[in-house]
């Protein structure tokens, strides 16, 4: 695209007061950039409020010359790039949304836009196993070829990046920042891998900060890019809901990770799966899925995890597991249940965490997982 030719897409994009849904009114009513900067405010009310006619029509004199200068000179580091509808680049996936980004800032490598891809949400507070779910999920599908896409937040978002860039489908990061922030901080060398290993997508201007109007605005960019959306862990009020509300209109399908039906953060997934969301309990479940879209793309040769060497344990173990049941239980509980000395339960129990078939939890508790095969 030719540097003038952005530059009116530019400050198109950072006319106040209009949104990607009136960019993409006066695109379809008028043409390019162009047309809409020559035209006058009485054509411009056809389509928009007087006040954002106005708006536009001072755009098209007052240049945002800071502004365009920080976004140029930005442009011109290693691996930036601007996308705009014009663009062959542009994601055609984002095309199904009734109101697409009209232009896209992006650092990182641009082919992962052609690869198969999953959306993966959840609580940013999210549980140990929720976390340890995220990544196994993500790094298996990113074994298999598929791009792992979620929102750089903590919790669920973090720990699917990490499994996606895990392996060799790697992952894209889409945020509710300008591309020159980091939000929230803590996930700053996460966001340096990702620029490096994968891609990091935003809608907003450079030097946007974290506001809460621009999340619903990244969901729904979360939402188009995937072939599906699994959401790991969500409570009944969490925005993982609407992301997954959004995947559904958007004729994606909608995966959930069952909990336990005392936890506030398994509620969202259990409400998804009253209501059609299919219930997955491993990678391979959403693998299966998506069988029929995941064809039409070529994926990546896939990449399997090294099988770790099986751990021998004390034959009081199976034991132990059956008492143990699904529901976390703490040391002191055990110590009653089984009748062990604190000594002997002490080496079972780290026996069966290095085997695979437990977790330890914060306050000292553990958690049988799912998946164990007794030895």
């Amino acid at each position: 695209m030719h540097p003038d030719e952005l530059l009116l897409w530019l400050r198109l994009s950072l006319v106040n007061g209009l949104g990607a849904r009136g960019q993409i009114q006066l695109l379809r009513a008028l043409g390019e950039p162009a047309a809409i900067f020559a035209a006058n405010k009485n054509i411009l009310a056809q389509y928009v409020s007087p006040v954002v006619a106005e708006a536009i029509h001072a755009a098209a004199s007052q240049i945002p010359q800071a502004q365009l200068d920080l976004t140029l000179d930005w442009l011109s580091k290693e691996g930036h790039a601007i996308l705009t509808l014009a663009d062959e680049a542009y994601p055609k996936k984002l095309l199904d949304l009734p109101d697409p980004p009209t232009l896209i800032y992006a650092k990182g490598n641009l082919a992962l836009l052609e690869r198969a891809a999953l959306s993966v949400v959840g609580s940013r507070s999210a549980s140990v196993h929720g976390v340890q779910n995220a990544q196994a999920f993500a790094q298996h599908l990113s074994g298999q070829g598929v791009c792992i896409i979620s929102g750089l937040a903590s919790g669920i978002d973090a720990a699917a990046h990490r499994g996606g860039l895990g392996a060799a489908g790697s992952s894209i990061a889409i945020v509710g920042t300008g591309l020159d922030r980091v939000y929230p901080a803590s996930n700053r060398e996460l966001a340096h891998q990702l620029a490096a290993q994968g891609l990091i997508l935003s809608e907003l201007a450079l030097g946007s900060p974290p506001k809460a109007e621009h999340f619903p605005r990244r969901n729904r960019m979360i939402a188009a890019l995937g072939l599906g959306c699994l959401v790991v862990e969500a409570a009944l009020g969490s925005g993982s809901l609407i992301t997954a509300r959004q995947a559904v209109d958007l004729g994606r399908e909608v995966f959930a990770i069952p909990g336990s039906i005392h936890s506030p953060l398994s509620k969202g997934c259990h409400h998804l799966i009253k209501n059609g969301a299919k219930l997955v309990e491993s990678g391979a479940d959403i693998f299966e899925e998506l069988a029929a879209p995941l064809s039409l793309f070529a994926l990546p040769e896939r990449t399997a995890a090294v099988p770790a060497k099986p751990v021998k344990i004390a034959n009081d173990a199976d034991p132990i597991l059956d008492k143990m049941g699904w529901e976390p239980l703490d040391f002191d509980s055990l110590i009653e249940l089984t009748g062990l000395t604190s000594e002997a339960l002490c080496a079972i129990l780290l026996g069966l965490e290095l085997e695979g078939q437990l977790s330890c939890l914060p306050g000292n508790r553990y958690q049988r997982l799912a998946g164990a095969v007794k030895s």
